[in-house]
């Protein structure tokens, strides 16, 4: 037992040794460790000066380098385009995206006297008022802090006044900003809609750009969905980016003169590291935006075919294929929106630790610096010289108001982050939205992207073929009151030929018979009398489109009154400056035997969906009624009396050659023969 007590002896005093020893070493480091932090506290204090005009010229150098970045961005080379669609692989910051934003900005704000300027500069005002709100909201929030540890109750209760004060103003800011926002967003889509149809509804080229041009298969959901969205996103950018960037500003600066411009200095450059990390594992949202805009337009002109030929899909039982179709559209677009998805939960917890956690400490940090530098040894006459003696409550004041400037400042910062995001997506809706603009100016201007196909594609692959046909322009020369095509030859959009040359003369009085097979170009060449398609060569006379009117197989009846389907493109104010009533309407459906359908319908101002309304013969005699309310010099008739008797057919074709209406029909009717004077017959072998 003896030897046992004396082995715990032993034990016991080797362990106090031991600790002894480690205790003396760890407090020498420790003590160590204080002087040198105590040296380099008083060594700054001595030195500040120099040291501020060393960070303030490493700040100005880091200033010209980024200047000189954004320099070579903006004049770098373009990059090459897609040749077939006509825009780059994706969207990107680079000099494409400030030329896009400079024209659609210059469309959306049309100068410095429109509304819209003057709504931002208001809109501008309200940023910065908000941002001084939240100053002076940062020096109160410190104030109460104080007055509270130091015990000041009636200093207390007049800060809660004053904060409760500021509360007026600052819903009031908030509340115009949103509204002044929401306005110009408004404003912004309304611009650039009325700039897109200015383009699209002029010249045919609503036409051109989906029958001529392959560019662009979805324009409705352009103009309708990408405009709006980019309007949005231009409104939001400006308030997300020019808050946030004032924010830091006026922050940085009340830091600089609270903390230093060292500890700052500091701050910024682990934020400006971790700033570089995130950009370089950022996504390309400008791309996966653009991609996505895309496939919803994909998906959208699937179902807009549907609904187009639901007749003969349901005819043909093609509800299957159809639904394999818009199936397989549909699963692409949920797998690229579940991709986008995947990637903004890795980006967005990347980016929620950096912002809200990393700097949030590295500020508590440069906070709490001051603090604990006037409790180092030999340190306090020094940090006191620097900044001046400070009592328990002043630092608690300061430390207080320097927190909220620092938290306020890094939710700005993170802001700019997050608005980086938002400037990607704003460069995929901007690429849409230009390239619809583009294919516009190409379209008016006669420039086409069409696809080849057939023995088109294979003429255009052969090195010999000699000039493109598509590319060539013949001559169109406005007559007074003739037709004539002089060797004039009809192609399709796809280059295929159809007729090499095309020539004869219609003169008025002198109707017009074509007959043909099927596909042998008899519509082909409506469509260029009508100015629909190109004229590849040769020269075309004839009069203004104003005399020459056409009516289809079936015809087009607008949204309106049962008044507007007899009138169309006229509306009622242009009836009555043609001083045309109501009674010299029902005068031409009694000659169409029509005249029943204006009770049996409600009246003139009856609203309906006359598409599904009115029978197939009643569609083609309320085009024929439209023709004699109009009265051009030149009708162009395809196939347009296929649902009516031979009786109202007589009616229709005598009338019109009482009107003094040049008729040139296409129609495989042999009794149409005794209302002409000429026939024209195709022999479907390209002459």
């Amino acid at each position: 037992m003896v030897a046992a007590v004396n082995t715990d002896m032993f034990v016991g005093a080797v362990v106090d040794r031991i600790q002894n020893a480690l205790y003396q070493r760890v407090h020498g480091f420790k003590r160590r460790q204080l002087v040198v932090l105590t040296k380099a506290v008083m060594l700054y204090a001595r030195h500040q000066k120099n040291i501020r005009r060393s960070i303030v010229v490493l700040v100005c150098i880091g200033l010209i380098s980024r200047l000189r970045q954004m320099i070579k961005l903006t004049t770098s080379e373009r990059k090459p385009k897609d040749v077939k669609s006509g825009s780059r692989q994706k969207a990107q910051l680079d000099r494409q995206f400030f030329e896009n934003m400079r024209r659609l900005v210059g469309i959306a704000i049309p100068g410095l006297l429109s509304k819209e300027f003057g709504m931002l500069v208001a809109h501008t005002v309200l940023l910065i008022f908000r941002t001084f709100l939240s100053v002076v909201v940062a020096t109160l929030d410190g104030q109460i802090v104080s007055s509270l540890v130091r015990l000041q109750g009636r200093e207390f209760l007049v800060g809660i006044a004053k904060w409760m004060g500021m509360a007026v103003p600052a819903t009031l800011t908030n509340s115009l900003l949103g509204y002044v926002q929401t306005m110009l967003a408004i404003r912004f889509r309304q611009n650039l809609t009325e700039h897109v149809h200015a383009k699209y509804l002029a010249n045919n080229t609503y036409y051109a750009v989906g029958n001529l041009d392959d560019r662009i298969k979805n324009a409705d959901q352009l103009i309708a969905v990408d405009v709006a969205k980019f309007a949005s996103s231009l409104a939001e950018i400006y308030s997300n980016l020019a808050k946030p960037t004032l924010d830091a500003f006026v922050y940085n600066v009340q830091l600089a003169r609270s903390l230093g411009v060292e500890s700052l200095f500091g701050i910024m450059v682990i934020i400006q590291a971790s700033m570089g990390m995130l950009r370089v594992l950022t996504p390309p949202f400008g791309q996966l935006v653009a991609q996505e805009q895309r496939l919803e337009g994909d998906f959208y002109f699937a179902h807009s075919r549907l609904i187009e030929n639901a007749e003969e899909i349901a005819l043909y039982r093609g509800h299957e294929a159809e639904k394999r179709t818009i199936s397989r559209r549909y699963m692409r677009l949920v797998r690229h929106v579940n991709r986008v998805f995947r990637l903004n939960v890795f980006y967005g917890m990347l980016e929620d630790f950096v912002v809200k956690y990393f700097w949030g400490a590295a500020g508590l940090v440069a906070c709490a610096a001051p603090v604990f530098a006037e409790r180092l040894p030999g340190a306090q006459r020094a940090v006191a010289a620097v900044q001046g003696a400070s009592t328990f409550g002043d630092r608690t004041r300061d430390f207080i108001t320097n927190r909220r400037l620092l938290l306020s400042g890094s939710d700005a910062l993170g802001r700019m982050m997050y608005s980086y995001r938002e400037i990607v997506e704003l460069a995929g809706f901007a690429e849409r939205v230009t390239e619809l603009l583009t294919v516009l100016d190409d379209v008016n201007s006669g420039n086409y992207v069409k696809a080849r196909v057939g023995k088109s594609a294979e003429k255009s692959l052969e090195a010999d073929s000699g000039p493109d046909i598509i590319s060539q322009r013949g001559q169109v020369i406005e007559s007074a009151d003739d037709v004539e095509f002089i060797k004039v030859p009809i192609v399709s959009p796809n280059g295929d030929v159809l007729v090499e040359q095309l020539s004869f003369h219609v003169t008025p009085g002198r109707h017009l018979l074509i007959v043909g097979p099927n596909g042998c170009g008899k519509s082909s060449m409506f469509r260029i009398l009508g100015g629909l398609w190109p004229v590849y060569g040769g020269t075309l006379r004839k009069p203004s489109m104003s005399q020459i009117f056409y009516i289809p197989q079936r015809p087009y009846l607008p949204i309106g009154t049962l008044r507007d389907q007899i009138i169309y493109p006229d509306n009622a104010s242009d009836m009555a400056q043609k001083g045309i009533v109501d009674a010299e309407l029902l005068d031409i459906l009694r000659v169409m035997q029509l005249e029943t359908i204006v009770e049996r319908e409600g009246g003139w101002d009856a609203v309906k969906p006359w598409r599904d309304a009115l029978s197939g013969g009643d569609k083609q005699r309320i085009a024929m009624a439209r023709l004699f309310y109009h009265r051009p010099q030149y009708a162009i008739m395809d196939e347009c009396t296929s649902t009516v008797s031979m009786d109202v057919e007589k009616i229709m074709y005598t009338h019109a050659t009482k009107l003094g209406i040049t008729l040139l029909t296409v129609s495989h009717r042999q009794s149409l023969w005794q209302y002409h004077n000429y026939i024209l017959q195709y022999d479907g072998q390209g002459g």
